[in-house]
């Protein structure tokens, strides 16, 4: 009865089509359209404002110490697992108390995501596919985000890696925007992926000419001091 409720309360408030919309994404059909983004490691990046960072330190991801998202992200821990007895590498960042409060992965070989898109990513070689990028909520505006992706940088330019590429969700916008404030430019292709009936997937690739996500950039302004990696 109570489930009911809330069913009609949701309709009440989004209508029926934007209420419905979440239960046809899980269980009919979904696309997802993936942009393709690369940089370098060694070009810099502009200074952000942000708000101060609790203590967290860096911790390499193995398949023995995963119990550490179990306090923020306890529905990845499985796939915590899995990609670190799969070689790929892994940065997690744990706060005082020992709990992931951050995470984001590489890998230098073609990328079969299995846990979300059902797809595979190709890699060339000098390049890693960087992926699973993510921040408890509470770290929003930190810069841990920042922090997270050029500590990465530097371990897989001492790996040999000189591009980084990965993929944005087109309708993620709050993801496009950070990517491009961080200057990473689009490659002109997209990757499509479909989820049919809650299990049935497969993708497609597109190319494309000029900027999709040149609306999401940010305005001009006058640049702070450029931070490095050494």
């Amino acid at each position: 009865m109570q489930l009911i409720e809330i069913a009609h309360q949701r309709i009440r408030q989004k209508g029926l089509l934007r209420a419905l919309r979440p239960l046809w994404r899980r269980y009919i059909f979904s696309h997802w359209q993936l942009v393709w983004l690369q940089r370098s490691p060694l070009a810099p990046v502009a200074a952000q404002r942000r708000r101060t960072c609790p203590p967290v330190h860096l911790v390499a991801i193995t398949p023995h110490n995963t119990e550490a998202f179990s306090r923020y992200f306890p529905g990845q821990v499985q796939a915590m697992t899995d990609l670190a007895e799969q070689g790929h590498t892994g940065h997690m960042y744990v706060d005082s108390h020992g709990n992931a409060v951050a995470m984001v992965w590489a890998s230098t070989r073609d990328y079969h995501d299995r846990h979300y898109y059902g797809c595979t990513f190709p890699v060339q070689p000098g390049e890693y596919f960087q992926f699973a990028g993510e921040v408890d909520r509470a770290y929003f505006g930190t810069g841990l985000s920042t922090q997270a992706q050029l500590d990465l940088w530097s371990t897989m330019l001492a790996k040999g890696c000189t591009r980084i590429v990965n993929v944005v969700a087109l309708d993620n916008v709050q993801a496009v925007k950070m990517h491009l404030q961080l200057d990473y430019q689009e490659q002109g292709r997209i990757t499509h992926a479909y989820r049919v009936f809650g299990c049935w997937r497969f993708s497609r690739t597109t190319h494309y000419s000029g900027k999709r996500l040149a609306h999401l950039a940010p305005r001009a302004r006058p640049r702070a001091p450029d931070t490095f990696i050494a």
